[in-house]
C-alpha cells in the first residue's frame, strides 16, 4: 500500500513539473535552516523588557523575473516591481532596481524585518520570483530603559552586546531544517516530498534588575545630564548582601529596537566597561585595609596643613585654599575628604599589604558579572611602585577601575567584609516555565573581618551626618557614604587636568542593615556651579536610596520615626483606593487603570505590575495624585505618574489600619 501511495505521489509530481515547465516556471528544491523563537527577558517584577515578534525577509530570483518579462510572461517592468516594492518597504526604488538587475543571481536580499501586515501586501502582487522567509525581531517594549544591560540582537538573531549576548546559548535556541520543494515564485508544491526537523524555542530570562529601582536610576540620569551636560553620566545600584544588581544605566544611551540607529559610544555599558581614576570614594579601600592590618586606628591623628611634599609632587586638598586641617583623626580627615590624611596613611601600609587588598578587592581583574563587555581596569605594576605613587594610589589616582569593580569592593564593606561576584540574571527557565538553573550569591572571598567593617561604615556614616557627603542624608535612616572628586589626566599634556573632573557619590544604607548600595559618577560636568562629587552625586544617590527602601518596605532605619508623617489629630487618617467605573470597556491589549490613593510606593509597584502598567514618581509618603485617572482605558506598558506626599498633606478618607 505504502509503495503504491509513493508511486501516485511521484507521478503526481512529474505531471506538475511538466506543467509548470510549459508555463516557464521551474521547480526547485529549497533547504532552508529554521530559526527558533528567542527565549524572553524579564525583570524582577515579571515585566518584560525584550521578547521576539514575528517578521519576515523578502528577497527576489533576479534571473527568473528576468526571464519572464523577456518572454512576456510577466507584464510589468523591473521599474514598475521596484517601484511598487519601493513604496511598500520605504526604500529608494533605486535600490531595489539595481538588486533586480542582477540577472544572473537566482536569490537576493531586498528587505529584513518586514511586518507581516506589508509582507502581506507584497505577496498580493504576486511578482514572480519575489518570496518571503521567516525572521524574528527583537522589541524592547520599554524603549531604551536599562538598554546597556540587556544589549542588542543583530539580524542573525544573536545576541551582540550585553545580556543578550551573555546569556546567547541560553537565549536563542535549537535551529530546525526544512526541504521543501518550491516554484520560481517562491511558492511551496503541493504534494512535493519534504523534510523538516523542528526549531526549539530559546529560555527565558528573569533579571535581577527590578523596574522600579530601574526607573528611580534612569529619572536621576536624565536630571544629571540635563542639569551637567556632562560627556557621561553613570548609575549602578546594588543589593549589598548578595551581589545582585538592582539597577544600572548611563547617559548617552539608545533605543536597542532600534540600535542601528545609534552610536557604539552610546551602546556601551559603562557601569562594566568605563575605566576611570576613582578619586576619594577609593579611600574606603585604602582605610579599610589600613585598619585590618593595624597600621591605623580610627581616632589615630595626622598633620594636614593642606598640603604634602612627596618628590617630585606637592599633594593637595581639594579644599587646601581654604584652610589647614591641623591635625585631624584617621575618621575626621575622612570626613573632610582629605588627601593629605589618605596619602599618610597610604604610605603606613605599604607597598606590599596595599596590593595584597587591591587584589583582594577585585581590582585590577574582572568581577565576573554576566553581561558581555566587562573591563578589568589597570594597576600600576607593583616592582616600579615610588613613594608618590603609594601617595597617589591611596586617594584614588594612578590605578583604574570600573564602576562594578568599585561599587562590588565597598558592597564588601557594607555587608561586614565578604566580596560577593554581582550578577544581573536570577532564573533561567523554559518557555513552559520550568526551572532551568537558580542564580545563587557567590561569595569570592573575605576580604577584611567584621570588626574593621563596622569600624568603616560607622566612619561613612560620620561621612554623611557631618562630612562632605551631608547632601546624602535621608531623615531617619542611617546612609554610609563617600564622595569622590578626580581631576581627569588631559591627553595632550599627560597631566592632571585643572577643568575636566570626574564626580562621583557611593553610599549603602540602613548603614546597619545595608539593602541597597548605589554609585553614581558624572564624567567632565560641564554646566553647573560645581564639579565636586558630593554636591553633584550626594543628591539623585539620596533620592534612589530613599525611593528604594520605601520600595522594599524600609522607610526608615529601626527606633526611629516614619518619614511618612501623620497628621496632628485625635484620629490618624489614611487615604484608601476607591471602586473604579472604568469609562469603557478596554480593547486588546488594554487595561483599565486602577486607584492607586493611599498607597505606598511598594503597594503601587505591586498593583501596576500585575496591570502591566509602570510608573515614574515624585516626592515620598503616599499616593496623592495619579495621571491618568483611575477607571481610564490604557494600553498596557503604559506609564502612570504618581505623586506621593507625606500622610498629612493628603486628605483623609478612611482610618489607618492599627
Amino acid at each position: 500500500m505504502v509503495t503504491l501511495v509513493l508511486a501516485r505521489l511521484v507521478t503526481l509530481q512529474v505531471v506538475q513539473a511538466a506543467d509548470l515547465k510549459a508555463r516557464g516556471i521551474e521547480r526547485r528544491t529549497s533547504d532552508k535552516t529554521l530559526r527558533p523563537e528567542r527565549g524572553a527577558i524579564f525583570d524582577a517584577q515579571g515585566n518584560v523588557l525584550a521578547q521576539s515578534i514575528p517578521v519576515k525577509q523578502i528577497y527576489a530570483d533576479p534571473k527568473t523575473l528576468s526571464e519572464l518579462i523577456a518572454d512576456n510572461k510577466f507584464k510589468e517592468t523591473k521599474e514598475d516591481v521596484a517601484k511598487a516594492l519601493g513604496t511598500i518597504l520605504d526604500l529608494k526604488p533605486q535600490d531595489i532596481l539595481d538588486k533586480l538587475n542582477k540577472k544572473d543571481l537566482l536569490w537576493v536580499s531586498l528587505a529584513h524585518q518586514v511586518t507581516i501586515q506589508k509582507a502581506d501586501e507584497i505577496m498580493a502582487l504576486k511578482i514572480p520570483g519575489v518570496g518571503l522567509s521567516d525572521e524574528e525581531k527583537r522589541v524592547y517594549p520599554m524603549g531604551s530603559f536599562a538598554a546597556s544591560a540587556l544589549g542588542i540582537v543583530n539580524l542573525a538573531g544573536h545576541g551582540g552586546a550585553g545580556v543578550e549576548s551573555f546569556y546567547d546559548k541560553e537565549l536563542f535556541g535549537v535551529p530546525g531544517f526544512k526541504s521543501q520543494e518550491q516554484d520560481t515564485r517562491a511558492r511551496s508544491i503541493l504534494d512535493a516530498l519534504h523534510q523538516s526537523d523542528p526549531t526549539r524555542p530559546g529560555n527565558n530570562l528573569s533579571l535581577t534588575l527590578d523596574s522600579t529601582i530601574q526607573y528611580f536610576v534612569e529619572q536621576q540620569l536624565d536630571q544629571i545630564q540635563a542639569a551637567t551636560k556632562a560627556n557621561s553620566v553613570t548609575i549602578l545600584a546594588m543589593d549589598p548582601m548578595t551581589g545582585r544588581i538592582l539597577g544600572m544605566g548611563s547617559r548617552p544611551t539608545f533605543d536597542p529596537t532600534e540600535y542601528d540607529k545609534s552610536t557604539p559610544d552610546a551602546q556601551r555599558n559603562l557601569a562594566i566597561g568605563m575605566s576611570y581614576e576613582p578619586g576619594s570614594t577609593f579611600k574606603i579601600i585604602t582605610g579599610s585595609a589600613a585598619l585590618e592590618e593595624g597600621k591605623i586606628t580610627p581616632n589615630d591623628t595626622f598633620e594636614d596643613p593642606g598640603f604634602l611634599k612627596i618628590y617630585p609632587r606637592i599633594i593637595t586638598n581639594w579644599d587646601s585654599d581654604q584652610m589647614p586641617h591641623g591635625s585631624p583623626t584617621f575618621t575626621k580627615g575622612m570626613q573632610l575628604s582629605s588627601n593629605v590624611v589618605l596619602a599618610q596613611v597610604g604610605i603606613k601600609l605599604g607597598s606590599d599589604d596595599f596590593f595584597t587588598y587591591l587584589r583582594a578587592f577585585g581590582f585590577g581583574s574582572k568581577t565576573g558579572v554576566d553581561i558581555s563587555g566587562e573591563q578589568s581596569g589597570l594597576l600600576l605594576q607593583q616592582d616600579q611602585i615610588r613613594e608618590i605613587d603609594m601617595a597617589t594610589m591611596s586617594f584614588g589616582q594612578a590605578n583604574s577601575v570600573t564602576p562594578i569593580q568599585l561599587l562590588s569592593a565597598i558592597s564588601a564593606v557594607a555587608n561586614g567584609g565578604t566580596l560577593y561576584r554581582p550578577y544581573i540574571v536570577d532564573k533561567i527557565t523554559t518557555p513552559d516555565g520550568q526551572l532551568v538553573q537558580q542564580q545563587k550569591p557567590t561569595p569570592v572571598r573575605q576580604v577584611i573581618t567584621k570588626a574593621t567593617a563596622t569600624q568603616m561604615t560607622e566612619i561613612l556614616r560620620q561621612v554623611v551626618d557631618d562630612g562632605t557627603g551631608q547632601l546624602c542624608k535621608i531623615p531617619g535612616v542611617n546612609v554610609a557614604g563617600k564622595t569622590g572628586t578626580a581631576q581627569k589626566v588631559d591627553p595632550k599634556t599627560g597631566a592632571y587636568s585643572q577643568t575636566d573632573f570626574i564626580a562621583s557619590f557611593v553610599a549603602y544604607a540602613p548603614a546597619e542593615d545595608p539593602k541597597i548600595a548605589v554609585l553614581v559618577i558624572i564624567d567632565t560636568p560641564k554646566e553647573g556651579e560645581s564639579h565636586q562629587g558630593g554636591t553633584l552625586g550626594g543628591p539623585p544617590a539620596k533620592t534612589i536610596i530613599e525611593g528604594a527602601l520605601q520600595y522594599f518596605g524600609f522607610p526608615v532605619a529601626k527606633n526611629t520615626e516614619s518619614t511618612v508623617t501623620i497628621s496632628p489629630s485625635d484620629s490618624a487618617v489614611r487615604p484608601s483606593p476607591k471602586p473604579v467605573i472604568p469609562e469603557r470597556t478596554p480593547l486588546g491589549g488594554e487595561v483599565i487603570i486602577p486607584d492607586l490613593t493611599g498607597m505606598t510606593m511598594r503597594e503601587v509597584g505591586d498593583v501596576l505590575t500585575k496591570s502591566e502598567l509602570h510608573f515614574n514618581f515624585t516626592g515620598s509618603g503616599l499616593v496623592k495624585q495619579q495621571s491618568p485617572q483611575a477607571g481610564k482605558a490604557a494600553v498596557k506598558g503604559t506609564t502612570i505618574e504618581v505623586e506621593f506626599s507625606a500622610l498629612d498633606a493628603v486628605s483623609p478618607v478612611s482610618p489607618v489600619s492599627p
